[in-house]
């Protein structure tokens, strides 16, 4: 499934330079903006653009970070210039930011101690990245990446369902996505923030039918009790994954 919002955007993006790495100057600027409110602002990113609709596996961050912006759009920058069809870059374009960088080696270990590779018959979780990445759906609460100051939001503040910007995506646009993916996939929400939303959500019945393995904690190396609240969790974690696993035969 692909969305339409790149068409707007995609004069600028030809213009970004193919041979050297870009920076904040490059994308966080006026020609990506896609709203702000007040110190709050959304900037439009490739990585989010398509949906697998029948992958078992939902992974959902909070919003993009900074890295997985400036990895999405060099991807694209450098897919657009090999001439391949728009639909293509924006594959190449997710496989490669999606939860990018030291985060996905973290999320990838806390996968297979979860037991998921076993539950889909992959010998490791790094496979759902790379040549499995059919299984696997990545996407955000907030699909677009949000800043606050020029610095990557967390979730925190300004609340989501507090903040005119944010709220629309969060209680219409993600539980939307999530209902065109196949029914019982397994969603799994990185950190508190993300749960919260989950729970808000299911308790105004706006979640479709999924299994969502909520817990799960944020695998970012800023969060510094990852290791512990992971160890804390793991067998409850492994026993939500083989019980979804059970539903899927």
């Amino acid at each position: 499934m692909l969305y339409t919002a790149i068409q707007h955007y995609l004069p600028y993006i030809r213009t970004l330079p193919i041979d050297q790495p870009l920076t904040k100057h490059n994308l966080l600027t006026a020609p990506l903006l896609m709203d702000n409110d007040g110190d709050t602002r959304m900037y439009y990113a490739p990585h989010n653009d398509t949906i697998n609709l029948d992958a078992p596996i939902v992974i959902v961050g909070i919003t993009p970070g900074w890295r997985q912006m400036k990895v999405a759009f060099e991807q694209l920058v450098s897919s657009l210039a090999s001439g391949n069809t728009l639909e293509t870059c924006l594959k190449e374009t997710k496989q490669a930011a999606g939860f990018a960088g030291s985060m996905r080696n973290n999320l990838v270990h806390m996968l297979n101690e979860c037991g998921i590779p076993d539950m889909l018959g992959l010998s490791n979780a790094t496979d759902l990245f790379e040549g499995y990445r059919y299984l696997l759906h990545t996407t955000s609460v907030i699909k677009y990446p949000v800043f606050i100051k020029g610095k990557n939001y967390t979730g925190h503040q300004p609340p989501i369902h507090r903040c005119r910007l944010l709220q629309p995506y969060a209680w219409k646009t993600f539980p939307d996505e999530l209902a065109s993916i196949q029914p019982n996939a397994l969603v799994i929400p990185l950190g508190k923030k993300v749960d919260e939303t989950i729970t808000g959500l299911a308790q105004e019945q706006k979640l479709p039918d999924h299994t969502y393995l909520t817990g799960f904690p944020h695998p970012s190396g800023a969060n510094g009790h990852r290791v512990k609240q992971f160890g804390q969790r793991k067998q409850q974690l492994r026993e939500q994954v083989q019980a979804w696993a059970r539903g899927q035969t």
